[in-house]
């Protein structure tokens, strides 16, 4: 059966299509490719899960959420990444949990601003804060043995978005966060935050 990863595209994703590779059949999608998934349009999942399901894990590394000030920070802003990495994630849930095999995974991405935070980092804190939040409480409610865990990374190596606030900040590479996507895959654990690099 194949594990499904939803933001192949992205550094993380890539390394993770990589590692997951060498075990498993891989499916990498993201807004771009063929099949291609948008959070801002859930239908684009329902259409995923019907052309290409069953599967035996799904592995979420996406969304966008805003960087900066408090005091510029909208209320569009919040919403915006809301949408994006919390429900795109909490959709994918949702929408997803029908089409994966008993005892099969999902695999979502947070990130050290829930612990750790900068300036400008209040929506991603939050945002993060409550996908974190999401898998601790939607772990005992998971029918048929399916588990649910997220990858906490901290700085990623390859990033060129860098910003002066995480000076400081350990940085692990992309290949590093992706064992602990294949250790969430292929564990046994449930509910659990994986800290990345940190």
């Amino acid at each position: 059966m194949t594990v499904l990863v939803i933001g192949a595209t992205g550094e993380i994703g890539r390394a993770a299509v990589a590692a997951l590779s060498e075990h498993y059949d891989v499916l990498g999608v993201g807004r771009s490719t063929t099949p291609a998934v948008d959070f801002t349009r859930p239908e684009t999942l329902d259409a995923l899960f019907a052309d290409h399901a069953p599967f035996e894990a799904v592995v979420v590394l996406g969304g966008e959420i805003p960087f900066a000030p408090l005091s510029e920070l909208t209320r569009e802003n919040f919403e915006s990444g809301l949408a994006s990495k919390f429900l795109g994630q909490v959709e994918t849930v949702q929408r997803g949990t029908a089409h994966v095999a008993d005892g099969g995974s999902f695999t979502l991405v947070s990130g050290i601003l829930t612990d750790h935070p900068v300036a400008g980092s209040a929506a991603a804190s939050a945002i993060n804060s409550a996908v974190n939040g999401f898998v601790v409480g939607a772990a005992p409610e998971l029918p048929r043995g399916i588990r649910i865990n997220a990858v906490s990374p901290t700085v990623v190596t390859e990033s060129v978005q860098y910003h002066g606030a995480f000076r400081g900040f350990a940085q692990v590479p992309a290949a590093e966060v992706a064992q602990w996507v294949l250790r969430s895959v292929a564990g046994e654990q449930t509910g659990q935050i994986f800290r990345a690099g940190w």
